[in-house]
């Protein structure tokens, strides 16, 4: 360990120091004048490049350090260890104001968002022929492929599985990915003697009229446009936008619709968008403090306006609960406020000191003060994660109860 104290009790400065990152530093930040200790000199002068030292100047390159160290500790002030030498708080010189000791323990790169508990995005539905509704659902009610939505004039919307929205009639000679999607639908409802090809055939027209008998309707043998909704899955009607008995027109809003499975959305700001990653793991606090295991099925970029003149970017995210017990759970609170924990990474058994203990390497890099009772000595190391203002370190001479100088 070097002693930075030189022959004859006088304090000497580290050669190889430049910046210690940390909010003593703001006078100089502000361009304050804050005497260095006898020098004569002040902390943003040493800033801009050089300092007297005994009749011996010194060239300094601290603004490229600065810049580097502010950029990786997100500090706004960072404070110059080339002024005159620090005091320690029982008054020696040439120690750090302050110090703590370097510790082994997880770390862990994590934000926690609150959340909303509740059946994922809200799809409307809006009718695409006119009529009068003559049936309508429950809020709350659950509807599977094949299933009534809602009638118009006694005739059934009728739920199918697809990710494209129904566009157009189907009839004989069409092609295309609606109707291999018609065809699959039928496929799995128990309908025969055709191939769910994309093509519209007559085999797939006389399936059609099997399909129209049972759900009552007229048997064309077509399927014309409003008379299936294509959904991604089962769905659960979240509210109603019209009445029963109501004259709707083409494009009039009839419901709005949710999955049925039990979702938590919660939103994240744009700077912590590596957090949230299809498939990581999110631990979920649900409203009686129970914790439970979450994974990440959607993520997605979404503007909400915050006034007339401005909007916010959010990074919106869908958890879905991980393994029957999770949903369990959850099922005890269909609508709930809850809190969400995103893990970035976690870096188990590291050494760690807090981010103010890092120093700007003259050669470049950054290290920390080692203390040893009387004396200090500036030791590189290799820095690692970032988080709740502490930081992994390694590096020769560094270890698990190692003293560093902090500012105070």
């Amino acid at each position: 360990m070097r002693d930075t104290t030189p022959e004859g009790g006088g304090s000497r400065e580290p050669e190889d120091a430049v910046v210690r990152g940390a909010s003593e530093g703001a006078a100089s930040a502000e361009g304050g004048t804050r005497d260095t200790g006898g020098t004569g000199r002040s902390v943003a002068a040493d800033s801009a490049g050089c300092a007297l030292r005994g009749g011996k100047r010194r060239l300094w390159t601290g603004a490229a350090a600065l810049a580097v160290l502010t950029v990786a500790l997100g500090a706004a002030a960072v404070h110059l260890t080339a002024g005159a030498p620090a005091q320690s708080e029982e008054g020696g010189a040439g120690l750090p104001p302050a110090t703590t000791e370097v510790t082994q323990e997880d770390l862990t790169d994590s934000r926690s968002a609150s959340g909303k508990l509740g059946y994922g995005p809200v799809t409307e539905v809006s009718g695409r022929q006119s009529g009068t509704l003559t049936k309508l659902p429950q809020s709350g009610a659950g509807i599977g492929r094949g299933e009534t939505l809602f009638e118009v004039d006694t005739d059934p919307v009728t739920v199918m599985y697809g990710d494209h929205p129904a566009y157009r009639r189907l009839a004989v000679g069409a092609e295309g990915t609606d109707v291999r999607q018609l065809e699959r639908n039928l496929s799995e409802l128990g309908y025969e003697g055709f191939t769910a090809d994309g093509t519209y055939t007559w085999a797939t027209a006389t399936a059609v009229m099997e399909w129209q008998r049972d759900r009552g309707t007229e048997q064309t043998g077509t399927v014309e446009l409003g008379t299936v909704v294509f959904t991604s899955g089962a769905v659960r009607v979240d509210s109603l936008k019209a009445e029963e008995g109501d004259r709707i027109r083409t494009g009039g809003p009839v419901l709005e619709y949710t999955g049925t499975q039990q979702l938590v959305t919660a939103e994240l700001e744009p700077e912590d968008r590596r957090l949230a990653e299809e498939g990581g793991a999110v631990e979920i606090t649900l409203p009686g403090g129970e914790s439970v295991d979450g994974r990440i099925e959607d993520v997605a970029v979404a503007v909400r306006p915050e006034s007339q003149e401005e909007d916010r970017t959010v990074v919106e995210v869908v958890v879905s609960f991980d393994g029957e017990e999770a949903e369990r759970a959850a099922a005890e609170y269909p609508l709930a406020a809850v809190d969400a924990s995103f893990v970035a990474e976690t870096r188990e058994e590291v050494l760690t000191v807090p981010v103010a203990a890092l120093v700007a390497m003259n050669g470049g890099g950054f290290g920390v003060e080692v203390v040893d009772e009387s004396s200090s000595a500036y030791v590189p190391v290799e820095t690692g994660l970032f988080a709740d203002g502490r930081v992994e370190v390694s590096g020769d001479g560094i270890s698990e109860g190692s003293v560093v100088g902090v500012p105070k």
